[in-house]
């Protein structure tokens, strides 16, 4: 407020928000009538259960938005004490991607979207709230309009919260259940078992609820415009989005006609890599995170050393939390290479050395280097395909990794190459207990995918798609032969009790376990880190590029090698995972340089996302 270069920008935004949120001015914008200012007399009248909290004022640029210049007043929540539930069925990323799955899967079906502005304006509270903010803090046009001066108390402003805000506890659950009883007298409820996923109780409409953001897949344009009429019927002002581009953040490029939708964030990486002031490499950086050096000899199974550099200060640990928060969505959107990464920055930020600055440094470089990941959905049976892997001890305190990878495809064939689809979930996680061998390791890896197989295929039959046994690749023969009670299991009572779980499920035919080589495991990937050359090797795997392969050729076992130094027009080469891609070429950084160079230069200068957001110039990257 008191910068000039901004004044006249963000000034005008905050008279809007707080005329907004009462009672409006002519010309300006229509007010909620969500919060009163309170008198002397009013505001001796609190009810003593009541705490009075502090006001948030939030400030972003949207420029999806009509008005993109937005400020956001937010209650202070953590001081609110509301003795009543609290928990809000919301939909997350997996159930959104199953959903866009099913949209293209599913002859005649698209996919639309919708906003309800105000929602959490527009629900009244079933107890009123206070906040106070500092009077210094009000516009002047907004001090004389509600003559503030006279109702302010040592120095404050006095509001009482009338409807939900934003900030509040219990915001998310009031509106939920209002909408819920608004929208069941159109015929739509909420599915049973999967949070945020709503149906039509006759009409092919279904939809993923994520606060107040629709994502719906429909089959004839008059079921999406039921659907939007019914909200308008409720009192709700909506922006409906027929194009169906753009979900929580994610942009979708549809492509019916083909089959195929890509989903991206474009930008986001480079508005956060100017937000935390990181310049480009000098040189592109293909590997996120440093792998550990091999060790060969009978120490090759040793835990992996720890950390002994000094540990940062105060703002450094800030500063890493605040990044890995930042790139953890976008990587468990779009872009699975970089999860590992995260993963093992995530599990020494809450104390960080001067290594893990280092490493995180890195993967600054490797996120300039690779902005811009895409996944692509392809058409498909919709049946749950699941890549188990653990690494074993390549965690600290000798700890191992679980890696999985799920994706929706068709039932494999053996011997037939396998049809690939983009990742729906990625597991990549460290196991809680240590194991005690690889092959309780990989059993532990298996419990937590099957885990999460489970809620992924109720979530799948709630939205029409029943599913046969999942089929569950694993590339360890002993962990096999114990789920499929083909060894004596007696051997194996001193793994975890809870690992026995998995013999239930393949009794029940809830899972199909089977062995399949190593090579040909998807789940590797994301159960331990790799050099910059295995990164390069395997992205079009995992992320969408102009030569991603839609097959996954089957690996020859290891018997069927016995007696050969090589299998002729074997794909597979050597120890490394997954086959070589045909016509495969070099990242665009790696194959020019300098063009690489100037290109980030250009989103430097020129890119009006990273301009809000940069804190100050970077110098150009030098061109050989």
């Amino acid at each position: 407020m008191d910068d000039p270069a901004l004044k006249d920008l963000w000034v005008p935004a905050m008279s809007k928000e707080l005329h907004r949120l009462a009672q409006g001015k002519e010309g300006v914008t229509v007010g909620t009538n969500t919060i009163f200012y309170l008198t002397h007399d009013e505001i001796r009248r609190i009810p003593k259960d009541r705490t009075v909290t502090y006001a948030r004022i939030v400030i972003d640029h949207r420029p999806q938005k009509d008005d993109p210049n937005r400020v956001r007043i937010t209650v202070g929540g953590n001081l609110i004490d509301y003795p009543y539930e609290l928990t809000t069925r919301t939909a997350d990323m997996v159930s959104a991607k199953i959903m866009w799955n099913s949209v293209i899967s599913t002859p005649g079906a698209k996919f639309g979207g919708a906003d309800i502005k105000n929602m959490y304006l527009e629900t009244p509270l079933d107890r009123y709230e206070y906040m106070r903010m500092p009077l210094k803090l009000f516009p002047d046009d907004i001090v004389e309009h509600y003559n503030l001066k006279e109702k302010a108390l040592n120095g404050y402003v006095y509001m009482e919260i009338r409807r939900g805000m934003y900030g509040l506890p219990q915001a998310g659950i009031l509106a939920n259940k209002l909408l819920r009883k608004r929208l069941g007298r159109h015929g739509y409820f909420e599915v049973q078992h999967t949070p945020g996923l709503w149906k039509h109780v006759s009409r092919p409409v279904w939809f993923n609820l994520c606060v107040d953001d629709f994502g719906v897949k429909y089959i004839g344009e008059e079921n999406l415009k039921h659907l939007f009429q019914a909200l308008r019927t409720e009192t709700y002002e909506i922006v409906e989005d027929w194009a169906g581009d753009l979900y929580c953040g994610i942009n979708l490029e549809w492509n019916y006609d083909k089959r195929w939708v890509d989903i991206a964030m474009p930008v986001y990486a480079i508005k956060n890599l100017t937000r935390y002031n990181h310049p480009p490499p000098l040189k592109p950086q293909h590997c996120p995170y440093t792998p550990n050096p091999i060790v060969y000899g009978k120490d090759n199974q040793a835990p992996t050393p720890g950390d002994t550099s000094p540990l940062l200060d105060a703002a450094g640990k800030r500063r890493i939390q605040q990044i890995v928060g930042s790139f953890l969505y976008y990587a468990r959107a779009v872009d699975p290479t970089i999860l590992m990464a995260l993963s093992a920055i995530a599990a020494q930020q809450s104390a960080p050395t001067e290594e893990t600055l280092t490493r995180v440094n890195q993967f600054l470089d490797y996120m300039w280097t690779h902005p811009d990941a895409k996944i692509r959905y392809r058409a498909s049976d919709m049946i749950l395909n699941v890549h188990s892997d653990a690494s074993y001890l390549s965690a600290p305190k000798a700890r191992s990794r679980a890696g999985g990878y799920f994706f929706l495809g068709s039932m494999p064939q053996d011997a037939e190459p396998i049809i690939i689809n983009g990742a729906i979930h990625i597991t990549c996680t460290i196991l809680k207990l240590v194991a005690a061998s690889a092959a309780e390791a990989e059993l532990g890896a298996l419990f937590l995918n099957a885990q999460e197989a489970k809620v992924i295929r109720i979530v799948l039959e709630e939205l029409g798609h029943p599913q046969p046994p999942t089929p569950i690749h694993i590339d360890n023969t002993t962990t096999v032969g114990i789920v499929n009670n083909t060894i004596k299991r007696q051997r194996s009572r001193a793994m975890e009790m809870r690992y026995f779980w998995l013999l239930d499920g393949e009794v029940q035919k809830l899972f199909r376990f089977y062995y399949q080589p190593g090579q040909e495991n998807l789940g590797d990937y994301p159960s331990k880190h790799h050099s910059a050359d295995i990164h390069q090797h395997v992205r079009p795997y995992y992320v969408h590029m102009d030569n991603s392969p839609t097959v996954l050729p089957r690996a020859a076992k290891p018997s069927s090698r016995r007696g050969c130094a090589e299998t002729l027009a074997d794909p597979y080469k050597g120890k490394t995972p997954l086959p070589r891609v045909p016509n495969y070429q070099e990242p665009f950084a790696s194959r020019y340089p300098n063009t690489w160079k100037a290109k980030a230069n250009q989103y430097l200068e020129h890119s009006p996302e990273t301009h809000n957001h940069r804190i100050h110039s970077f110098p150009p990257i030098a061109t050989e």
